[in-house]
């Protein structure tokens, strides 16, 4: 029996056009690099970043930038476009952490935008022992098919068959996460992107668009600051505002 997906509603499609502030978010951006440069810095541990749907590690430069000046081993994932989570991309984000914890020998934090915090969140449960933390950025994990895209359509008729897999999707992570979310997301539900409360978990909000949360300022001072706590000493983030 298919299941429904109307208990989350998508973002009011008067949304989208606010979508349009992911460019002078960008200029944001550039404008605080001075102010960003004060931002905490890590133990160089590695971090992977795993853009969103039909984006590539282009996407994903600046925030990968901000956070090799921050000491960390940032890296892209090095598989083209994400256009859903096909045999290829799945077999190939397996082989792309087991190459950065072999490379490391250290614990890696994931961050995923959009639907790359999706593959994540699951490759943090193939590996609870090798993930330091997980932070995802607008990623609809709740209920994937919450949005005003169209996802692809391959994995849009494998949740609909398979309740089981649509549940496991917001079961929580065996590892500290943080989900960062805007309340006015032209591309997805913002209510699909939050975790339930319980420990080591932990829900930001911040004041952007869904194309500009993985440069916008506010997001990367809370990246910074997450992954700047020492390794097993993770505690809820507290803003600064």
């Amino acid at each position: 029996m298919a299941m429904s997906h109307q208990a989350i509603a998508p973002p009011p499609l008067s949304y989208l056009a606010l979508e349009g502030r992911a460019g002078l978010e960008f200029s944001m951006y550039l404008a605080a690099l001075p102010l960003l440069e004060l931002m905490p810095r890590g133990d160089g541990h590695p971090v992977l970043v795993l853009p969103g749907f039909t984006a590539s590690d282009t996407s994903t430069l600046a925030l990968r930038r901000f956070l090799r000046r921050r000491g960390y081993h940032a890296h892209g994932w090095r598989l083209g476009r994400n256009l859903g989570p096909s045999t290829r991309v799945v077999t190939g984000l397996g082989e792309r952490f087991e190459a950065l914890k072999k490379r490391h020998a250290r614990k890696v934090s994931l961050i995923g935008w959009s639907l790359g915090g999706i593959y994540a969140r699951e490759i943090s449960r193939l590996f609870p022992d090798d993930v330091r933390q997980v932070i995802t950025l607008a990623s609809p994990f709740r209920d994937p098919l919450a949005n005003n895209v169209l996802f692809p359509p391959s994995a849009a008729a494998r949740l609909d068959r398979d309740p089981l897999l649509y549940a496991r999707l917001r079961e929580p992570l065996p590892v500290p996460t943080t989900a960062v979310y805007t309340r006015t997301d032209g591309i997805v539900a913002w209510r699909s992107c939050i975790e339930e409360e319980g420990p080591y978990r932990e829900n930001v909000a911040v004041w952007s668009s869904h194309c500009g949360i993985g440069h916008h300022p506010m997001a990367l001072r809370v990246i910074a600051d997450r992954l700047a706590q020492p390794e097993g000493e993770w505690r809820p983030y507290r803003s600064l505002s």
